[in-house]
């Protein structure tokens, strides 16, 4: 367990609203106790920011705009919640914040949810959004924590296998990239609070993606050349830790620019800490300097 005293208070809140066993309770439940979740840790938007929700091709998105806007490049926010829960509002702070720090306008993705929806609804979303951004000329951005970090660096991976050009920078928060769930953190996380190695299990199973396929799974990926620049952060108390680990090692074995950093005290999720949490706000500040440096804007 982790001794800081602002991250043992969130996982205190976040018992309250999520229970320990959420993934035993029936899909409906388990939204209904995120949704309490997150609106917990919501915040008014920045000053002068404005956030409008609009279909790219047939996808909903949410569009932010910060009031002093420094670069052209976009963000593409694939929100985490294990492809099961989540949605605009579920991460609606965090992505105004680092669009407001990075002065760059950010695209949040509400990509279908399983069970209705299995592999590859999820990735073929993000996908659509991202090929019509890429199609209007825009540099891109990719940001993902968990699920979402999944899904942002499947994209980096279709993307460069298609030959798209545009994509800048990918930063994984705490992604969840197909590890064996057996070894590494996996077993020295595998009670971690906040997210168990069972849990993790539940989520992929019920995704229902090719145990071959690397879109699904990065880290099966047999080249990582030619990716995009990574910054990757990941919790140590958490059973995704080597994932992300094991990753920046492929990446920067590839020639690929990575930056790796290791939240010492934090659990998974600890990007809703960052206002309670100094490690948290720390690692938050550190994420938002890396996208505003991939987006041109410092």
């Amino acid at each position: 367990m982790p001794a800081e005293p602002g991250i043992l208070k969130f996982l205190r809140i976040c018992d309250g609203f999520y229970p320990a066993d959420a993934v035993d309770a029936s899909i409906g439940q388990q939204r209904q106790w995120y949704d309490a979740l997150c609106a917990q840790f919501d915040r008014p938007l920045p000053d002068g920011m404005t956030a409008e929700d609009a279909l790219i091709g047939a996808i909903p998105t949410r569009r932010y705009k910060p009031a002093n806007l420094r670069t052209r490049t976009k963000l593409l926010y694939l929100h985490g919640g294990g492809f099961v829960v989540g949605s605009l509002s579920s991460h609606h702070a965090i992505c105004a914040e680092i669009s407001d720090f990075a002065g760059a306008e950010l695209v949040s993705v509400d990509y279908r949810l399983a069970p209705e929806h299995v592999w590859p609804a999820q990735t073929d979303d993000a996908f659509t959004v991202l090929k019509l951004l890429l199609g209007e000329g825009h540099k891109i951005v990719l940001v993902g924590d968990s699920a979402g970090g999944n899904l942002a660096a499947g994209l980096a991976l279709r993307a460069r296998d298609e030959a798209l050009s545009g994509i800048v920078g990918q930063v994984l928060v705490y992604p969840a990239l197909g590890g064996d769930l057996v070894s590494g953190s996996y077993e020295e996380m595998a009670e971690a609070p906040g997210l168990t190695t069972a849990d993790t299990a539940y989520y992929r199973a019920i995704l229902n993606a090719p145990a071959d396929e690397p879109v699904a799974h990065p880290l099966l990926t047999r080249s990582c050349a030619g990716l995009p620049p990574a910054y990757i952060t990941v919790a140590h108390f958490d059973p995704l830790r080597d994932d992300g680990r094991n990753y920046a090692g492929r990446l920067a074995a590839a020639g690929v620019e990575v930056w790796f950093r290791e939240e010492p005290q934090m659990v998974h999720a600890w990007l809703r800490a960052r206002h309670m949490s100094e490690g948290a706000s720390d690692g938050f500040h550190a994420l938002c300097v890396a996208v505003s440096r991939f987006a041109g804007a410092t």
